[in-house]
């Protein structure tokens, strides 16, 4: 059980039996009367979003949540398919589940999924990946303006700016938080 005080960003709660996340806070305490704990809480099985305020001595439930690493398998054109590292145990997601992640995922990727009361409700990456680039234009000679780049698709189909010594199949690192260039990879 967490207590009011015990609100801050990113806390995990249970609000009638779905799992909630703060997405922000703040705490007032008027002259007189109890403290206030303003809350913006997104329900992290649908992704609505709502405000709920709660007094200095309100109890919340703790999300009944567990992280698992998974690692990526296949895409069947409906469903994405991970296996969990250590029983070996196949998760379905669906294409919403997985979310923008389906275009840096590729196959024997590790990354942690979250399950609420044993069913898989998100996915997180890891913080940086490598992918192969199939598809950029060459670098043509006397583009060296700072600051330049150019646009190349990697093997999943997604598509960074790159800067323009990068050619075709070489491998590159991605910040999967920014979904940005990183650096080359050397092999």
């Amino acid at each position: 059980m967490y207590e009011s005080a015990d609100l801050k960003k990113g806390l995990k709660i249970e609000i009638d039996g779905d799992p909630h996340v703060v997405t922000q806070f703040q705490f007032t305490k008027p002259g007189k009367g109890q403290a206030l704990y303003k809350c913006k809480l997104k329900n992290m099985l649908t992704g609505s979003q709502f405000d709920r305020t709660f007094r200095s001595g309100d109890k919340m439930d703790k999300a009944s949540l567990e992280e698992h690493e998974m690692e990526y398998l296949y895409y069947d054109g409906e469903s994405y398919c991970f296996m969990n590292t250590s029983t070996y145990g196949q998760e379905f997601l669906t294409g919403k589940q997985v979310g923008e992640a389906s275009d840096l995922l590729k196959e024997n990727t590790k990354c942690n999924m979250l399950f609420h009361n044993e069913r898989p409700i998100g996915l997180s990456l890891p913080n940086f990946i490598d992918l192969k680039v199939e598809q950029s234009d060459p670098w043509a000679k006397g583009d060296t303006a700072a600051g330049s780049t150019k646009p190349a698709t990697l093997e999943t189909g997604f598509v960074v700016q790159v800067p323009p010594f990068v050619e075709e199949g070489e491998t590159i690192r991605i910040d999967t938080r920014t979904r940005e260039y990183v650096e080359r990879v050397k092999s």
